[in-house]
């Protein structure tokens, strides 16, 4: 019988009694592994009710004891690593070593999580006044929710539920349907670490389930990753229901590459880059701006991703594995053939992709592009595939405002020998998380993820300090105590007691 993933409510897995399931396939086979439950109301209702109830006890426990439960489940992580990563293969197609990397990005999450009680501390005055204080308190908000995409089902669920609840809130998880055994995993662990009962709560499903989360009163705060469209649906909905909201949308990355470029560098950092997790990842490199003679290089390039294969999860050779599912693999292709019909110059064609006995498979091989246009499909959406446009400019002031215009902001690049051109580059790009050198600069989590403009919706940014500020209140006090209410311990009316 095929696995029926459980609900997590009141700290016990328990099995929906919903009537409508979604079937959770591997990507290289097409072989359904398990089934997802889209959670009635009753047990929706039911995983607020428990979160509110353990709220009132565990926003009371002192966060030493609380950043243990962090200590203790970062432990638990990490001897679980690669079991951990082996389901979360299974289940999304990546290669081994790429799901080990979505594990351990997320475990780094958890561990900056442990150090709470520095990250929660407040300010102080003294004498503000004459005798008087002002000091403040990090406070948590109350019961809070994530809503979570298939590409990082390690990763992304850890950027948000440990520091919620290590701040003191109790947190109610939405995973992806199409990937949910990974979360589930996720979950256990952290039960065995000690979590109170009823602090994390899981419930699936698809629409029904994400607007009961947005429209729910007592949910005071939500993160949500995934596409434009559906990070704007959620942002207006959950702020218009009077939620804080943090929204991380879409991205087309540029990678700028001077003429002064470490060429070998360019080239190995780019071909992973764009075609690394079959493209599905929000920082990915899909655009190769080349200024002035570095234009020569595309060849070159062009000719290292035609070496470059997908293949099986356990496969040490394969680069990537299939995309997510049938209707992806369908929609990158549609791009693809967009773009020859646009004029653009199809360099390596990933269509008709086959890997040996896996012939079932979602498989796109490395695409590349060239003589791409800003007005061109191929260049305004996200593709979210193995595909790298490359365009050129004749001067960095020029590919400087070719990104610039571009409505998303989420990650950039540069390629460069020269400190002055990269200072230029990194002053002036409106991009919130620039590389030098690096192609991929997520930052770790003592910074935030830090996404600009139509890449993200809100006000405070994943994880680091900008995390913990989402997930708190800030109350501060103004303090005066008088003198003359100073007991007189050496009268006959003595209040203090010093003994």
């Amino acid at each position: 019988m095929t696995k029926q993933v459980p609900l997590y409510i009141n700290g016990e897995f328990v099995e929906s009694k919903t009537s409508q399931w979604i079937d959770v396939t591997n990507p290289a086979t097409q072989e359904v592994i398990a089934k997802t439950p889209c959670a009635t109301q009753e047990e929706m209702a039911a995983a607020v009710a428990s979160a509110k109830e353990a709220f009132l006890t565990w926003k009371e426990t002192p966060v030493s004891e609380r950043a243990r439960v962090m200590m203790r489940y970062q432990a638990l992580l990490k001897e679980h690593h690669d079991e951990i990563a082996e389901i979360l293969a299974s289940e999304t197609g990546k290669t081994f070593d790429d799901a080990k990397g979505d594990v351990w990005r997320g475990i780094e999450v958890v561990e900056h999580a442990a150090n709470i009680p520095s990250l929660l501390m407040g300010e102080t005055v003294e004498n503000v006044a004459r005798g008087i204080d002002t000091y403040s308190y990090t406070q948590p908000l109350g019961v809070c929710a994530g809503i979570t995409p298939f590409n990082f089902p390690a990763m992304i669920p850890l950027w948000m539920f440990p520091l919620a609840i290590a701040c003191g809130n109790t947190f109610i998880l939405k995973p992806s349907e199409q990937d949910p055994l990974t979360p589930t995993r996720l979950v256990e662990l952290f039960e065995q670490a000690g979590a109170p009962k009823g602090v994390l709560q899981v419930i699936h499903g698809a629409k029904d389930q994400v607007d009961f989360i947005l429209d729910e009163p007592a949910i005071r705060a939500i993160s949500f990753v995934g596409s434009v469209p559906v990070g704007q649906y959620i942002y207006r909905r959950g702020t218009e229901n009077m939620k804080r909201v943090q929204a991380f949308a879409g991205a087309k990355n540029h990678c700028v590459i001077m003429p002064d470029a470490n060429k070998s560098q360019v080239i190995s950092n780019l071909v992973g880059a764009s075609v690394g997790a079959a493209g599905q990842r929000c920082m990915a490199i899909s655009v190769a701006v080349f200024v002035g003679a570095a234009k020569d290089w595309i060849p070159e390039i062009a000719e290292e991703l035609k070496k470059v294969r997908p293949g099986a999860w356990n496969d040490k050779a394969a680069a990537f594995g299939p995309l997510i599912s049938p209707q992806a693999k369908q929609r990158v292709e549609n791009f693809i053939k967009q773009g020859q019909e646009e004029g653009a110059t199809l360099l390596v064609d990933g269509r008709n992709c086959e890997v040996k006995d896996f012939p079932d498979g979602n498989w796109v091989g490395p695409t590349m592009f060239s003589d791409v246009t800003t007005d061109m499909e191929i260049y305004k959406n996200e593709i979210f595939g193995p595909v790298l446009c490359a365009t050129s400019t004749d001067t960095l002031e020029e590919a400087i405002a070719l990104v610039n215009a571009n409505p998303y902001g989420n990650g950039t690049s540069m390629f460069t020998a020269s400190g002055a051109a990269a200072r230029k580059y990194q002053h002036e790009v409106e991009v919130g998380q620039v590389g030098i050198n690096i192609p991929i600069p997520v930052p770790l989590p003592f910074f935030s993820f830090t996404g600009w403009k139509g890449s993200f919706f809100g006000d405070l940014h994943a994880y680091g300090k900008q995390g913990v500020r989402f997930y708190s209140e800030t109350k501060t006090i103004t303090a005066r105590w008088f003198e003359s209410d100073i007991a007189d311990v050496n009268g006959p009316n003595m209040t203090i007691d010093l003994k």
